[in-house]
C-alpha cells in the first residue's frame, strides 16, 4: 500500500502515531499514570501546554503537511496553504459563530442545570477574545488543518458529506483517548466519559461539516467554531455556572451537538452545505494511483 494509493490512510495513521508517541512521556509521568516520576512544569497555570500541545502539532497538521508534500508536491502545498488562509468570508459568519457558540452552550447548561447563568465577571469578558485567539493558535491550528482541511474534502469527494463526517467524527474523538490518562481528562474518569466524548465529536462534526461547506471550505471558520467551544468552557463556563460540576460541560456539549446535527441533517436533506456537483478537492490533478480511496481495498 503506497502513500499515493492511500493518502488518507497514511494521514490518519501518522496523525495517531505521531501524537501518541509524543504524548507517551506525559501519559507515563506523574501528570498521567505515574510510571515515570516526573512532573511536567505548569505554564500559564497548566501542564497541558508542554504535555499535550507538542503532540497535537505533531499529529494532524504535521501529517497533513507531510502527506500533501509527498503526494502533490509544491502545487499541492500552495493550494493547501491558500485554503488554510481563507479568511475572506462574509462577516455574518464570524458574528454568527462567535455569538452562537456561547449562546447555545449557555442554553444547554441552563436546561440541564435547571438554573440560568450568573453574569460573567469583568475578568471573563476581558479575557474572552484573547482566549479565543490563543485557542486558534494552539488547538485550532494543531487539529483542523488535518481533520477538516485535509481529510474532509477528500472523503466528501468519494463518500458524500454524511459518510465523510461519520469517518472523521469518531477518528477525531479516538485520537484524544490517551489524554484521558492524564491531567487533561480530569481527576475522575469513568468509562462513560470518553464514550460520551466520542459521541460528541461525531455529532459536533456534522455542525463542523456544514459550516466548512457553507463557507466555501474556509478552514478559519472551522477553527473558530471548534475553538469557540473550547474557549467558552475554558474562560467563561466556570464563572457563569459555578454550581454545576464539570461533567455538565460534556452533557451540555453533547446535547447541543446532537440537536444541531439532527436539525442540519433534516433541513439540508443530508447535503450539509455540500452542493451536489461539488467534489471538494480543487487541487493539483491526482496521480493515477490516487483514484482509489483511502480506507478500503481498491475497487
Amino acid at each position: 500500500m503506497t502513500l499515493r494509493q492511500r493518502p488518507l490512510t497514511w494521514f490518519f495513521a501518522l496523525a495517531f502515531l505521531l501524537s501518541w508517541i509524543a504524548w507517551a512521556p506525559y501519559v507515563l509521568s506523574e501528570n498521567g499514570v505515574g510510571l515515570w516520576h516526573y512532573d511536567f512544569p505548569a505554564v500559564a497555570g497548566t501542564t497541558q501546554l508542554l504535555g499535550v500541545l507538542p503532540g497535537a502539532y505533531l499529529g494532524p497538521i504535521a501529517s497533513a503537511l507531510l502527506v500533501t508534500s509527498l503526494t502533490e508536491g509544491r502545487a499541492g502545498l500552495r493550494q493547501w496553504v491558500r485554503r488554510m488562509a481563507k479568511w475572506n468570508v462574509n462577516w455574518r459568519w464570524y458574528a454568527g459563530v462567535i455569538l452562537s457558540v456561547p449562546a447555545v452552550l449557555m442554553l444547554a447548561s441552563t436546561v440541564l442545570g435547571g438554573r440560568g447563568p450568573a453574569m460573567p465577571s469583568a475578568m471573563v469578558l476581558t479575557a474572552y477574545l484573547p482566549g479565543l485567539v490563543f485557542q486558534l493558535l494552539t488547538t485550532g491550528l494543531a487539529e483542523e488543518p488535518g481533520w477538516r482541511e485535509f481529510a474532509m474534502p477528500r472523503l466528501q469527494r468519494r463518500h458524500g458529506p454524511v459518510r465523510a463526517t461519520l469517518i472523521v467524527g469518531p477518528l477525531w474523538g479516538l485520537w484524544h483517548m490517551p489524554l484521558y490518562l492524564t491531567d487533561w481528562g480530569g481527576d475522575e474518569v469513568t468509562w462513560n466519559i470518553p464514550v460520551e466524548f466520542i459521541a460528541t465529536t461525531i455529532a459536533f462534526s456534522f455542525v463542523m461539516t456544514w459550516v466548512f461547506n457553507r463557507t466555501g471550505e474556509s478552514l478559519p471558520m472551522a477553527m473558530l467554531l471548534h475553538c469557540g467551544v473550547n474557549n467558552f468552557y475554558s474562560v467563561g463556563w466556570g464563572d457563569m455556572f459555578p454550581w454545576l460540576s464539570n461533567s455538565y460541560t460534556t452533557h451540555a456539549f453533547l446535547s447541543a451537538s446532537v440537536i444541531a446535527a439532527v436539525v442540519l441533517l433534516v433541513t439540508t436533506r443530508g447535503r450539509l452545505g455540500c452542493p451536489p456537483s461539488d467534489r471538494s478537492l480543487p487541487t493539483a490533478p491526482p496521480h493515477p494511483d490516487q483514484r482509489t480511496l483511502v480506507l478500503g481495498p481498491p475497487k
